[in-house]
């Protein structure tokens, strides 16, 4: 039988300043209770807190969630880690429901196809793997890649997925063969971020230079966009391959949405929120700077955008800029993704936590 450990409520706000302290304990059967506690020696450069433990515990290894996401339905949730590992999770509560393992190192990305049965994984093990969420086993895995993958995107139902790449590569899957239909697009630098939208008609994506596979479905009128670390905004056709705008920014660009089929929103590393329109791209229609912390998740969000930074805030965008919410609760920990369902909103953090917010009519 397995001892309970018990452990300060408020132990991961404990142990994110230096020399914090939490206490624990731990009542073996049969035996005395044993009495400890964890103190934090200072925080190292990935931001991870260097802990250690009293005599009689041993802290073995600190993870920290790198994504999130909620099934169609609402109800589960499933996160990734930098242990290689995921967890399937009930949305309303948090209860632990299936754990998926796999990945060898980090898992970057995680997400649920639209059935909320399935979910899309990519690692920096080069490997993109699908999963049931209901038994948690991995149905395929998908090789081709030479560097972790950073982001996906699955197109309409889920026949074709999209992955970018350390690699410098955006990558079409069939995943109903478990092949790769096509490199989409060979940027030379690291593709932080994708995102596949439908485009309006006014937009002129080209014709594909070879007639399309069977096996590509849905992929007509629809965009790629991809967020690069050398400052480049790209977008191209996602059938015709053919490029539609590559607008140049501050920095590194870690992430991009799009905000309707003209209408799209891309994140820098300086902290910079561009807001570009497709059929004029050149010039940004409005350039949205609240700190100079990275930018490290956009989501469309009713009239407006949700964003995520480096520093640890988080907060709605309405239309037209003249309405904000913040969500607090992160302090300054980077909070690394943000999901939503219906009025709950959801994010993970730096400092191991998924929190939820619930609000009321905006």
């Amino acid at each position: 039988m397995a001892a309970p450990l018990r452990i300060q409520s408020d132990w991961a706000q404990a142990l994110r300043k230096d020399e914090g302290e939490a206490w624990l304990s731990c009542h073996p059967p049969g035996k005395p209770t044993l009495y400890g506690s964890l103190t934090c020696q200072g925080i190292g450069q990935d931001g991870i807190p260097e802990v250690t433990a009293s005599e009689g515990f041993i802290v073995n290894e600190i993870n920290k969630i790198t994504c999130l996401d909620i099934s169609s339905g609402g109800g589960l949730g499933v996160s990734s880690s930098t242990d290689g590992s995921m967890k399937i999770w009930q949305a309303s509560n948090g209860e632990l429901r299936r754990v998926l393992e796999g990945h060898v190192f980090d898992v970057n990305c995680c997400r649920f196809f639209p059935s909320g049965l399935v979910v899309l994984s990519g690692g920096m093990d080069a490997q993109l793997k699908i999963w049931s969420a209901e038994d948690a086993s991995c149905v395929v895995t998908f090789k081709g890649h030479r560097g972790g993958i950073l982001d996906t995107a699955i197109v309409d139902r889920g026949r074709n997925v999209v992955s970018g790449s350390r690699d410098g590569t955006a990558r079409l899957w069939d995943c109903g063969r478990s092949a790769c239909l096509g490199v989409i697009a060979d940027c030379g630098s690291s593709i932080n971020g994708v995102a596949v939208g439908a485009a309006d008609n006014s937009i002129n994506l080209g014709s594909p230079e070879q007639t399309p596979s069977e096996r590509e479905v849905g992929t007509e009128s629809k965009m790629l966009l991809l967020a690069r670390e050398d400052k480049k905004l790209q977008c191209l056709g996602l059938q015709s391959r053919q490029p539609v705008f590559l607008f140049v920014g501050s920095d590194a660009f870690n992430c991009c949405t799009f905000l309707s089929g003209f209408l799209l929103l891309a994140g820098t590393q300086d902290g910079n929120i561009y807001q570009l329109d497709v059929r004029s791209p050149r010039a940004p229609v409005q350039v949205i700077h609240r700190s100079g912390a990275p930018v490290l998740s956009l989501l469309s969000f009713r009239d407006g955008f949700i964003a995520s930074q480096g520093d640890g805030s988080c907060f709605i965008v309405q239309q037209d800029l003249d309405y904000l919410i913040e969500l607090t609760g992160t302090d300054c920990d980077p909070v690394f993704k943000v999901a939503t369902w219906e009025k709950q909103i959801y994010t993970c953090c730096r400092d191991g936590l998924v929190r939820r917010y619930q609000l009321s009519d905006l």
